[in-house]
């Protein structure tokens, strides 16, 4: 049994729901053990503030279950950094790193719970290679940390963005335009694929499917003829059309992606087109029952792993399971892929990817056998 006297937790990168779910599941977890939880501001900045420090007992999370944000506060700038884009990398000196280790030693810390998205994992790791006992906890809307079926956060969003499609269903079709709804994501495409099917848009525009302007418009102009109006879901990472048969065209971007598509089908199609962009409102707010449910379960799992000496390992959801992997093997991003169920039920469907397949070039895999996985498109593989 690994012997700890206290057990630390910071909250880092981007909002979303849930964070305060795994804060109250770690507390009244750890509390069950008779082990002390010390809170750390501002993310990893919280480790070089020991001003910051509270101690959080269970009295402290009351009712924080159902509270959107972080009560520890958060934040995605200062000392510790991470490279932006798909190839994210640590930037640590050592000099920081002792002092955070001096800092844990000096509050008794013996085991350090990360809760954050790929960049703040890929800190944790840096974190657990230097020596200090860490355990991560995947958090991100977009749902793209590998090695778990879901990060909390996710569900949240994707009922923010469902939301938004029923409300623009209705004012589309009262105007006949065609509207276009960018929601977030970053480079994969999970919130635009599953509010997109859940909100019957009739187009779904990833950054995983490179598209060209003359499918998508195919697909509206048979809409408009049909019901008079279209929808359009359109992830912020994605790049820009393709033209003619190069695939190298394609530039991801994590701003002003539906604008873009608005201007490129504008010119084809003979009615009003709106862009929406939803923005942090998929990152405020109250977390889903499935959101709560999966944080609290993240906290005390965590607690698990360090009392249990499993440090340097992520806490992930193997539905119907609690497992770990290791911190090395969660901070690759989990993108969508042609395979994927979803994928080819939205396809089977009608729904437009942008890039000219059709449900009859992708039949369903079975779900029987050494298959089962493929439908599970969110598992690493």
């Amino acid at each position: 049994m690994f012997s700890t006297d206290r057990i630390g937790i910071l909250t880092a990168g981007g909002d979303c729901p849930g964070l305060n779910a795994v804060i109250h599941g770690a507390v009244r977890s750890a509390a069950q053990h008779g082990m002390e939880v010390v809170g750390f501001n501002n993310g990893f900045e919280g480790l070089l503030d020991l001003e910051s420090v509270h101690l959080l007992t269970p009295m402290d999370t009351l009712d924080l279950v159902s509270k959107g944000g972080t009560v520890l506060k958060t934040t995605n700038r200062g000392h510790f950094g991470v490279t932006h884009g798909m190839d994210q990398r640590v930037e640590l000196s050592s000099d920081l790193l002792y002092q955070v280790q001096a800092n844990l030693e000096t509050l008794g810390v013996r085991g350090l719970i990360c809760v954050g998205g790929d960049g703040s994992l890929a800190i944790a790791e840096r974190l657990f290679t230097f020596g200090i006992p860490t355990v991560g906890v995947p958090k991100t809307i977009d749902n793209d940390v590998s090695a778990t079926a879901f990060s909390f956060g996710f569900d949240s969003a994707v009922h923010c963005a469902t939301d938004a499609l029923d409300r623009l269903h209705t004012t589309a079709e009262s105007h006949g335009r065609v509207i276009c709804l960018e929601v977030m994501g970053r480079y994969a495409g999970w919130i635009a694929l599953h509010a997109g099917i859940a909100g019957e848009a009739d187009a779904i525009l990833i950054p995983e499917f490179p598209w060209k302007v003359e499918h998508l418009i195919k697909t509206l102009n048979d809409r408009i003829r049909a019901r008079g109006f279209g929808l359009v879901v359109v992830a912020e990472g994605v790049g820009a059309p393709l033209e003619g048969d190069d695939a190298c065209e394609f530039q991801p971007r994590l701003s002003g992606a539906a604008r873009e598509v608005s201007k490129q089908i504008a010119p084809h199609l003979d009615c009003e087109i709106r862009e929406v962009v939803l923005g942090h409102l998929q990152r405020g707010g109250s977390p889903t029952a499935f959101d709560r449910t999966l944080a609290t379960q993240y906290g005390a799992h965590a607690v698990k792993l360090i009392l249990e000496g499993h440090v340097g390992h992520m806490v992930c959801y193997q539905p119907p399971h609690m497992q770990a992997v290791q911190l090395s093997e969660a901070t690759h991003v989990s993108r969508v892929t042609p395979d994927c169920s979803i994928v080819k039920a939205a396809r089977a469907m009608g729904v437009c990817f942008g890039d000219g397949i059709t449900a009859a070039a992708t039949p369903f895999a079975s779900c029987a056998g050494d298959e089962t996985a493929a439908c599970v498109p969110q598992l690493a593989r």
